[in-house]
């Protein structure tokens, strides 16, 4: 087992600026900083497969400039819940040391706060991608705190033996007013429909108590994202961020291929790419 990190804000800003541009209210008080915590995991054997992961570890969300009220900061402590998986993961690989099989994980830990310097709506930032990002709504911090870490991880899949992607979330209470608390939320882009990540995952769920629901990415996820305006590729988010329209769960992991290139990787591309999307937004903590 390996372990390393981004703490340098200046190489953070430089190779992931979405997570930058979040972790910005935070930067000026030096226990609140942003960190980039990598972990690798290398089996015994011929390696076989490798998973990437990628988990949202936002330590405290007050909804950014866009700031929760009405008590809705409450709990906001458990928004790590995504890098605690993650962390979780690798805990069971150092103790049943599984043969054959690689992992490399990202916690992409930052604090959403409220301040001076905070992003804003309306706000274009730019991807590791190159992507343009127009920002929707502040609360909607999540997925730009994943998605340079999950093009991140893309670059390192093309290298690696048969890889599958993750992203793991408390990222919208779309997910759990959808299904309900307790169900995790499995979305997957097209190869890993092709691979039937999703099944084997609610498959695995039903036999010990931890239960999946199967959504779907449709071609308007993908549409809803491309931004209208001149000045953005893709919109991060609606001006609700709390997605109580429709669709609000699925569009969001859409925005989370469109802004890491994954969307350049399907079933159709030179190079498929295997990703699949959790949203653990029902069952985190239950």
């Amino acid at each position: 087992m390996e372990a390393g990190f981004y703490e340098n804000q200046n190489e953070i800003e430089k190779k992931f600026p979405l997570f930058s541009a979040v972790n910005r209210a935070a930067n000026h008080i030096e226990r609140h900083q942003g960190r980039l915590i990598f972990l690798e995991y290398t089996g015994e054997g011929e390696i076989n497969s490798t998973a990437l992961l990628v988990g949202k570890g936002v330590t405290y969300d007050t909804g950014g400039l866009d700031i929760k009220t009405g008590g809705n900061m409450t709990s906001m402590s458990y928004d790590k819940c995504g890098a605690a998986n993650v962390a979780g993961f690798f805990k069971v690989l150092s103790e049943l040391k599984p043969k054959q099989f690689k992992a490399i994980g990202v916690l992409a830990v930052a604090r959403n706060s409220c301040g001076e310097d905070g992003y804003v709506t309306d706000e274009i930032l730019k991807a590791r991608t190159g992507v343009r990002i127009r920002i929707g709504n502040t609360d909607a911090e999540g997925r730009l705190v994943m998605a340079d870490s999950l093009c991140y991880m893309k670059e390192l899949a093309l290298k690696e033996i048969n890889p599958q992607l993750f992203t793991i979330a408390t990222l919208t209470g779309h997910a759990a007013r959808t299904y309900g608390d307790n169900y995790t939320v499995v979305m997957d882009n097209g190869p890993a429909r092709k691979n039937g990540i999703a099944q084997q995952l609610q498959s695995a769920g039903d036999e010990i108590g931890d239960l999946f629901e199967v959504s779907t990415v449709r071609r308007e996820d993908y549409d809803f994202v491309n931004d209208k305006s001149e000045v953005a590729d893709v919109l991060q988010c609606k001006k609700d961020a709390g997605n109580a329209g429709a669709r609000g769960h699925q569009y969001p992991a859409a925005f989370l291929a469109r802004a890491s290139g994954l969307d350049k990787h399907g079933c159709d591309s030179e190079k498929p790419l295997s990703y699949t999307h959790l949203d653990i937004a029902g069952s985190a903590g239950n």
